[in-house]
């Protein structure tokens, strides 16, 4: 089972939206879909669920397009858009057994519904009236509408929005636990939440493709400056003013001391200077206790490939 988007462009009168998107997602993958505002996310999460069409190109759920037989595809999709689509006057039980036979669902209903509500931890106020939850709770109403009829694809556009820490904590569990028989596409403003939940990655910039790959390999490549924490058995001084003078050397940032008479340093550099930084030590009293590669958080990594630099990488010597 896959997600096929091929070539697809999308115009506005003369504003070209979209240009030329392809890219595929296999069974039980997570995706992060991440852009800037204005980059083209939406339009493409809502060609992808058929809410609007592409001027070119095609969208194929699970073999089916979109276009050519949305019945058939839409029911292979489950929908959180931004804002859940919520009847604010019925019960949650109520909402869900609408939303149920508006699919056509063939599973036990009383059964199907119990075990949605216990998944996204909503048992509680399922006889409640929906316009009297929470913003948290109506999320994750919103949440279960998508689950309804066990879809195998779930497309997730901001679905920890108006969530406490520990339900936001909640949700990222049972995102990660649905991911094991499920294919998701998750768009978020939180990049700390994509990159602890999302197997790839997808930025999409000014309508194009800017960046297609898994979490790990974003994180670890692409940014000119070589990052390394330091710890060091000796005295701050000492240690930072050799740290400072090592040739390649760009920067170093001081952390303080992290145990009895050891400090901890960040050192960033243009190259890689753990050699260098290893022979200047040894010739001291100063004792190295750790030297550990540091990755890019998700929020590095995004802006430089929004402003372009990205994969400008410096001397590797």
């Amino acid at each position: 089972m896959k997600i096929e988007v091929q070539n697809i462009t999308k115009y506005y009168g003369k504003h070209k939206a979209l240009d030329n998107i392809s890219f595929s997602l296999g069974s039980g993958e997570i995706l992060g879909f991440l852009g800037p505002n204005g980059a083209g996310k939406s339009t493409t999460m809502n060609i992808i669920t058929g809410y609007i069409s592409s001027d070119a190109g095609s969208v194929k759920i699970d073999g089916i397009d979109i276009l050519d037989n949305p019945k058939d595809a839409k029911k292979k999709i489950g929908y959180l858009p931004e804002v859940p689509p919520l009847y604010n006057d019925m019960t949650v039980r109520k909402y869900l057994e609408f939303i149920f036979d508006l699919k056509k669902v063939r599973l036990p209903k009383k059964e199907h519904i119990n075990e949605i509500c216990s998944m996204v931890k909503i048992t509680d106020v399922k006889d409640r009236i929906i316009k009297h939850l929470s913003k948290g709770y109506r999320q994750r109403v919103g949440f279960a509408q998508a689950l309804v009829g066990d879809p195998p694809f779930l497309i997730l556009d901001e679905p920890t929005a108006g969530l406490d820490p520990l339900q936001i904590i909640e949700i990222r569990k049972l995102i990660k636990e649905l991911g094991k028989k499920h294919t998701i596409i998750l768009s978020s403003h939180v990049l700390s939440e994509v990159q602890s939940v999302c197997d790839k990655i997808i930025i999409i910039n000014n309508g194009k493709i800017a960046a297609d790959d898994f979490t790990n390999k974003l994180t670890r490549s692409g940014k000119s400056t070589n990052r390394i924490k330091l710890t060091v058995e000796g005295r701050e001084k000492t240690v930072y003013g050799i740290l400072k003078n090592i040739d390649g050397v760009s920067n170093v940032r001081n952390n303080g001391e992290s145990e009895n008479g050891c400090c901890e340093f960040v050192i960033e550099s243009k190259k890689d200077v753990r050699r260098p930084v290893y022979r200047a030590l040894s010739k001291t009293d100063c004792a190295i206790l750790a030297m550990i590669p540091m990755e890019l958080s998700l929020e590095e990594t995004f802006l430089d490939i929004i402003s372009g630099k990205y994969n400008e990488k410096g001397d590797d010597n």
